[in-house]
């Protein structure tokens, strides 16, 4: 039994990616998108390639990028580089994670339920199932502390 219980706690034990300073940007009513912004870690390399959460009917990855002289925002469904043991900042103006068609208004204080799935370069899928922090609407980016 004792063996067991060892080999289940395994894959949490052994995690190849680290999610820090997540937030939520706060919405208004009747708002139907806003953004997931964190700093993910994957110690081996991979590829950020599916998210979602139970509170919006479409989440995907974005890149703010310049165009011409206009940002434009777009999707990238091949999903987002994590280059072995480099922080990828997601933030305002940047990466970041949308969330869209909202079922309810995002609140300051509350959390929201985000799930990233984390494709290593073995093919091996990672889940990570994120209870994230929801801040101010003018909240800017944090202070770059990690947590370790």
């Amino acid at each position: 039994m004792l063996l067991c219980a060892a080999v289940l706690a395994l894959p949490a034990a052994f995690a190849q990616t680290r999610v820090d300073d997540a937030w939520v940007r706060a919405t208004v009513p009747q708002q139907k998108a806003t953004g997931m912004f964190a700093h993910i870690t994957s110690a081996q390399g991979g590829r950020l390639v599916a998210v979602s959460s139970p509170l919006a009917g479409v989440a995907e990855v974005h890149e703010m990028a310049m165009v011409g002289n206009v940002m434009k925002m777009r999707a990238l469904p091949a999903g987002l580089e994590l280059p072995a043991g480099k922080a990828v900042k997601l933030e305002p103006g940047g990466y970041h994670v949308m969330l869209m068609e909202l079922k309810q208004q995002v609140k300051e204080g509350a959390s929201v339920p985000v799930t990233l799935v984390v494709e290593g370069k073995d093919g091996r899928r990672e889940t990570l199932e994120l209870k994230v922090p929801v801040r101010a609407l003018n909240a800017a980016a944090p202070g770059g502390g990690h947590k370790h």
